[in-house]
């Protein structure tokens, strides 16, 4: 038995789930303060998210591919095909019994109990939804202002972790995030490239996206999955259901017929798209499970001053003007004071 745990443990090379309850290399729970090992999967989410929103970018709007839903197939492909991969060579695991995990939940084609996979249904279907508007609300609006409108997801994402799990914050914790949506308003009441359909599309996303984190942090902790189970489980369920729904859409035909689809360079972009989209869906889970649906969702407001700056140089779309730039300046500094608190487990 001893020998069973030590083979396991020199096997699991990646980083997985806390155990509920477990301490962090200081002693302080998860859900206090920000831990070490939660700041690093904050920082590695931040870099990975602003890399894939410009590959995703780069595809629908420079390439100017027609069908966003094939990217996203594209991406659970790979991230399931890599999943797999990695469990059969037993480097990750699927559940937080790692031993059990090894030795027996590889005689089942799935890799998971039926009964856990069933479990993690509306997860599935709501991580379905967050990928397929959020890609569509890429196609239709500027780096900048898409940027800038996403950060009220916080305001979603705080109302579904109330309704979900009962959280509530402190009075510094709302202060920080009421800059943050001051500052998105105030940022886009001059936009000049105003389009009243990309904008809807983009608020129809943060409401996808708080009920999709809210979602990991209720299910993830329940269901006996790590970080990698529930990645695993997501691609099972959403893969052939999005299949069905790009077959239906007759997207197939459209994506033989693009003029690009054999150029180098879409297909550099498409396969670093699909690498970024692994990566991020694993600190999206690492991240909501070590710290909270709403750190993570402020995580991706402090990565916006990259993504539009980088946005800005590569995409263009939004000219200069002095009002959008306080506006993104008191976003920021909100992000920054919400940072602080967690840091310090106001």
């Amino acid at each position: 038995m001893a020998s069973e745990r030590n083979e396991t443990t020199t096997t699991t090379l990646l980083p997985v789930l806390h155990k509920e309850g477990e301490d962090d290399d200081h002693g302080r729970k998860p859900g206090s303060a920000m831990t070490r090992r939660g700041a690093y999967a904050a920082i590695s989410y931040m870099a990975s998210a602003v890399l894939l929103l410009m590959f995703n970018k780069a595809a629908l709007s420079s390439y100017k591919f027609p069908c966003a839903n094939v990217i996203t197939l594209l991406q659970i492909i790979c991230s399931s095909t890599l999943l797999y991969a990695l469990r059969h060579w037993k480097i990750i695991s699927f559940t937080v019994g790692e031993s059990q995990s090894i030795s027996s939940s590889g005689k089942s084609i799935i890799l998971v109990p039926y009964k856990t996979l069933v479990q993690t249904l509306p997860l599935a279907i709501s991580y379905l939804l967050y990928m397929l508007v959020t890609m569509e609300s890429v196609r239709g609006i500027n780096v900048p202002m898409y940027t800038t409108l996403r950060r009220t997801t916080v305001v979603f994402t705080m109302i579904a972790e109330y309704l979900l799990t009962g959280q509530t914050h402190s009075l510094f914790v709302v202060g920080s995030v009421g800059m943050i949506i001051l500052g998105a308003v105030v940022a886009g009441a001059r936009d000049l490239s105003f389009d009243t359909y990309s904008y809807s599309v983009v608020f129809i996303a943060n409401i996808c996206t708080a009920i999709y984190l809210a979602s990991i942090a209720r299910i993830g902790k329940s269901s006996g999955l790590n970080t990698f189970g529930l990645m695993w489980c997501n691609g099972l369920i959403c893969g052939p259901l999005l299949f069905f729904w790009i077959i239906l859409r007759g997207d197939v035909e459209a994506t033989l017929n693009f003029r690009y689809l054999f150029s180098f360079g879409f297909q550099c972009v498409m396969l670093l798209s699909c690498i970024m989209a692994f990566l991020i869906n694993y600190f999206v889970f690492l991240n909501t499970t070590l710290n909270s649906a709403l750190t993570q969702t402020v995580c991706g407001n402090l990565k916006d001053v990259f993504s539009i700056a980088i946005g800005w140089f590569l995409f263009g779309g939004l000219p200069y003007d002095f009002l959008n730039v306080v506006g993104q300046s008191i976003g920021f500094l909100g992000s920054c004071i919400y940072a602080y608190c967690k840091l310090h487990g106001k």
